[in-house]
């Protein structure tokens, strides 16, 4: 590096930004080389890593709270961020401050001599290198893309939770759900528990768990989750249930991640009692999850959903709390997404469809969106420059009783939350 060094995480973030000529570049053998330069020793005495098609980042932030709740000190590493970069590395349910990110990249940078690293590469040691430093009782980690060939794989896991396994990043991970779920596999380890959080994984995870010795834990079959009442669920396993009260993380799925979040922390070698469980359940959050927000009478959900999947999760969200007026759904999505299957999954539930411009090299027009659905309601949709715009349009126009959904992408939600955020 120069004589010019980055002072501010801004620069810094601009400068990790370009070391390396491709955005993704899979694979462990760089930042292993790297890694072995910086202080040896694990991020925490003890770590869980996440990974999985959707659900991650809400399965990371119930084992976070649940821990904490029990007086644990936790650090929680997850990707993307959506306001700010500090979201990405927490400590004791605290975003670590730009003074640590940027000496923790300063020792990332001093440590990789000529090795080019990706920006992930660089913000998965850093949060690392700053883990390690913090002296934590458990890290929990969340897998960036795939799994086997991700930064985070560096960490031999005690316990590897893969939440679902579906269609997303399918240059990168695979066509169908028995190619991805090799690579989502490769975070488990020989003889550590594995939990999986749906009820039909694909056999190749199942295989590599086998293969290893690893003892799967499965949603559906070794614990279970459902209803008790309006205000509570219940999670239970042989010999053992726990009543809860009901997620803040509002959409139904999350009951099905608070329960693979249990099972993860019931699989450490570690005492929690049924109150943090319940305290932790209750007091965990995450941005861009249906995040509601009303205005004059309108309430807008934002969301980060981008595939199928997740789109199938928001309809049922939608279809649990019907609304009065319409609801409107405003779209934008990255230019290497299903879109066509995730309008399709919303088709019955959205009265009105705006598609909205994403920018950056992945981002598309929403002209360019509206040619990838043809034959959907979506491709009737009005056409906007980009969310922001969007959204104050749709406002504009909403009456009270209407539901704005905003959702396709981070970025998506990023930049509702910008908005909704600077307008009051």
């Amino acid at each position: 590096m120069s004589s010019s060094s980055p002072a501010t995480l801004e620069q810094w973030l601009s400068y990790i930004d370009q070391q390396h000529p491709a955005g993704i570049a899979m694979g462990l053998e760089r930042v292993r080389d790297v890694a072995q330069r910086l202080p040896p020793g694990p991020p925490a005495a003890r770590t869980i890593v996440v990974g999985g098609t959707n659900g991650k980042g809400s399965t990371v932030a119930f084992i976070e709270a649940i821990a904490r709740a029990v007086g644990l000190k936790v650090g929680a590493y997850t990707s993307p961020h959506l306001l700010r970069y500090n979201e990405r590395v927490r400590i004791d349910g605290v975003e670590a401050d730009d003074a640590a990110l940027v000496a923790a990249f300063a020792a990332v940078e001093a440590a990789r001599g000529d090795t080019a690293l990706t920006y992930f590469e660089y913000g998965t040691l850093a949060a690392l290198y700053l883990f390690q430093q913090a002296q934590l009782d458990l890290a929990v980690l969340e897998v960036g893309l795939g799994g086997r060939l991700d930064a985070v794989n560096l960490v031999d896991a005690d316990v590897a939770v893969i939440t679902t396994v579906d269609i997303d990043h399918s240059d990168w991970l695979g066509e169908d759900r028995e190619a991805i779920g090799v690579e989502k596999a490769g975070i488990i380890r020989a003889w550590k528990p594995v939990v999986l959080g749906e009820t039909d994984p694909p056999s190749s995870v199942l295989r590599r768990a086998y293969a290893l010795g690893a003892n799967a834990i499965r949603g559906g079959s070794d614990f279970f989750h459902e209803p008790v009442d309006q205000d509570h669920w219940r999670w239970r396993e042989v010999g053992a249930e726990l009543v809860l009260p009901n997620p803040q993380l509002r959409a139904p799925v999350q009951r099905a991640n608070a329960a693979t979040a249990i099972a993860a922390l019931r699989a450490l070698d570690i005492e929690l009692p049924v109150a943090a469980f319940a305290a932790g359940v209750a007091a965990a959050t995450l941005p861009g999850r249906l995040q509601a927000f009303m205005r004059e009478g309108v309430e807008v959900l934002v969301d980060v959903g981008h595939n199928p999947q997740a789109a199938r999760e928001l309809a049922a969200a939608l279809q649990l709390k019907p609304v009065l007026g319409r609801t409107v759904a405003v779209f934008a999505a990255l230019v290497d997404k299903d879109v066509h299957g995730v309008v399709e999954a919303l088709a019955q539930d959205v009265d009105h469809w705006c598609l909205a411009g994403l920018g950056g090299a992945r981002g598309q027009a929403a002209a360019a969106l509206r040619e990838r659905l043809p034959g959907t309601a979506a491709a009737h949709g009005e056409e906007l420059a980009d969310v922001a715009v969007a959204l104050r349009h749709v406002l504009s126009q909403a009456q009270a009783g209407d539901r704005v959904l905003v959702f396709g992408s981070f970025h998506t939600a990023a930049e509702a939350l910008h908005f909704l955020h600077s307008s009051g």
